[in-house]
């Protein structure tokens, strides 16, 4: 890691470290379980991605970001997609005033709920795709126009979004290019026996947790500067590039099963998504430098959205998960290969 000498790079990954330990902690207090989950949503955050997350309704998606939110000093928004719901409803809208003085009237930009630090898009597979699109320019340029005026959005940003899945009446699936501006794709799932005794407990009982905010927005930019200067070793970087281009139906590196299931691969996004995540998982772990288990970590939230499987994957009842899984098997590590 680039970042000076010894003893700075040591304590800046402790205080990283014990940063994210205390989201866990304060999160912990509301959310029980998913704790996949929880430090799936925070590597998103560190990344400066966006996050997505998929699950029927009732398991505590829109509860966990709440919470996320609780305990980090940002402004907050929530928007609840429904199928009425317009781009100007997200954006904002251009609104005739009128000087109180002069009497002179003119166009004031009201803004909408997207311009919040942290932005939950609720059941965004409610709205039709056009409004589903209007996200795309903020999540990617963390600005929006309007008007023909350039708005800016206030760092950090960090759009985090649920979704039921698509099998379901009433919902639209999200075009792939808004799929790809998503970081992560975290597939919520049932709570076990214990999980369940526990959630009753806290709901049905009047507990009330306090969760305290644990970081600024300065302190999350800070965060998020140190992840970008965590190095790769060429031969990790490599295995990273191999586990994409691996995904591309006829390529180089695809596995029987690419070849078969697969209509489109990743993108470069994909790469990058994994290296990131990869960067932070290594800091966790109390390393300055990646591993291939940690690129492989990182490699099926990152890519699961990324992946289009054809008519014979989907007539099969196959998920990317099952795909991914083949690659991460199959594709050799610089140590593998050399052996």
């Amino acid at each position: 890691m680039a970042i000076g000498d010894t003893a700075q790079v040591e304590q800046q990954v402790t205080g990283f470290r014990e940063s994210f330990q205390k989201l866990r902690d304060e999160i912990g207090k509301m959310i029980v379980g998913h704790s996949d989950i929880v430090d799936g949503v925070l590597v998103c955050l560190f990344a400066r991605g966006h996050t997505l997350l998929e699950g029927v309704p009732g398991l505590g998606k829109t509860l966990l970001i709440r919470t996320l939110s609780e305990a980090l000093s940002l402004d907050f928004s929530r928007i609840q997609f429904t199928p009425d719901l317009m781009p100007a409803d997200i954006i904002g809208t251009n609104i005739i005033t009128e000087d109180a003085e002069t009497g002179r009237r003119g166009f004031q930009f009201q803004r909408g709920p997207v311009f919040a630090q942290m932005v939950l898009a609720d059941e965004i597979n409610r709205a039709t795709p056009k409004t589903q699109s209007a996200m795309l320019e903020a999540m990617q340029e963390h600005a929006v126009t309007s008007g023909g005026t350039r708005y800016a959005l206030k760092e950090p940003f960090f759009v985090m979004a649920t979704q039921n899945p698509i099998e379901q009446e009433g919902t639209y699936p999200l075009p792939e290019a808004q799929l790809d501006r998503f970081f992560f794709k975290l597939i919520v799932g049932y709570s076990d026996r214990d999980e369940l005794k526990t959630i009753l407990d806290r709901t049905t009982s009047g507990y009330k947790p306090d969760i305290q905010p644990v970081l600024t927005g300065e302190q999350i930019i800070t965060a998020q500067d140190l992840v970008q200067k965590v190095v790769v070793a060429p031969h990790v970087q490599d295995y990273a590039i191999r586990t994409v281009l691996a995904t591309h139906p006829n390529g180089q590196f695809a596995t029987q099963s690419v070849n078969k299931y697969v209509r489109w691969g990743a993108s470069p996004r994909g790469a990058q998504a994994i290296t990131l995540a990869a960067k932070i998982y290594a800091m966790l772990d109390g390393r300055y430098n990646v591993s291939f288990d940690d690129v492989k970590q990182a490699a099926l939230p990152a890519l699961r959205h990324r992946l289009l499987l054809n008519f014979e994957g989907e007539a099969e009842g196959l998920s990317t998960d099952i795909v991914l899984q083949d690659i991460l098997t199959e594709l050799p590590t610089a140590e593998e290969a050399a052996a």
